[in-house]
């Protein structure tokens, strides 16, 4: 099979820290059917697994020691660069905080924590044998990542001169494009892409979606949030509650059905299921 690979520039992985990583272990294989690699060397502080979704990379967890005393649960979501040294040094002169590395993640790639300049984390991510989600778009996957962000005009500014984002306001959203992406995906691992948009009406550009961005009003915490895929909301919803978690919100767009579930450590996701006007 061939792998999924993300050209520089587009949201290529998603992880969450929790502070028991056991405990997130069992909601999370409960809720998604995810099954677990621990891929920490031998002696090596705190954890780092692999979710799996059908034998696929989905996501990563990690926690214990290196969290520290109060850390809070998360999400966390990278972008793909083709030099994680040469884009901290680009991001942070931009305006961006560098919180962590650039470090080597084992034989998968390099990593790097940042801030945007309005304070919404996240990470940069050089592949070398881990790409990125192979598992992505299907129950229990990845969907999207949103930057929800109390001013727009300057977030939108700082990210399409760092990845070469272009933005188009589609009325119910702003959707983020990394140009070029869809013609990769056609080349690469979904030569479909288009004729299967065009069968839903999905927006023009819409091959190019790599997020979106969800304006919070003023004093709101500027932050990254990670969607997933699934199957029926409310069913999925009521699971989440069962093993724990708190359903904060639900809401029914033209396209989705979404909820937003805190799991029982404190980390905020959203699920979606796609529901096209088209049927």
């Amino acid at each position: 099979m061939t792998p999924r690979t993300y050209p520089a520039g587009v949201p290529c992985w998603v992880d969450t820290t929790q502070p028991d990583v056991d405990a997130a272990v069992t909601f999370y294989s409960g809720l998604f059917g995810w099954t677990f690699e621990d891929v920490m060397p031998p002696g090596a502080p705190g954890r780092y697994l692999i979710a799996k979704l059908d034998g696929q990379d989905a996501a990563g967890l990690g926690g214990g020691a290196e969290l520290g005393s109060g850390a809070e649960a998360a999400w966390n979501t990278y972008i793909a660069v083709d030099d994680a040294d040469a884009a901290v040094s680009k991001l942070v002169t931009a305006g961006a905080t560098l919180v962590a590395g650039p470090e080597d993640a084992g034989e998968g790639g390099r990593d790097a924590a940042l801030a945007d300049p309005q304070g919404a984390g996240f990470h940069v991510w050089q592949a070398r044998r881990r790409p990125g989600a192979q598992a992505v778009n299907v129950p229990g996957a990845w969907n999207f990542s949103d930057l929800h962000t109390p001013d727009p005009g300057t977030a939108v500014g700082f990210y399409r001169d760092a990845f070469g984002w272009e933005i188009d306001d589609l009325g119910f959203g702003l959707m983020v494009r990394r140009p070029g992406y869809g013609d990769h995906l056609a080349a690469t691992v979904d030569p479909d892409i288009r004729n299967r948009q065009a069968e839903i009406s999905a927006p023009p550009g819409f091959e190019d979606a790599v997020a979106w961005v969800a304006p919070t009003g003023p004093g709101k915490p500027a932050r990254w949030h990670v969607t997933f895929t699934v199957v029926d909301r409310d069913r999925t919803a009521a699971d989440a509650a069962g093993l724990g978690a708190e359903v904060l919100r639900t809401d029914d767009t033209e396209w989705t059905r979404e909820a937003l579930i805190r799991d029982p450590q404190g980390a905020v996701f959203s699920i979606s299921q796609f529901t096209p006007p088209s049927g």
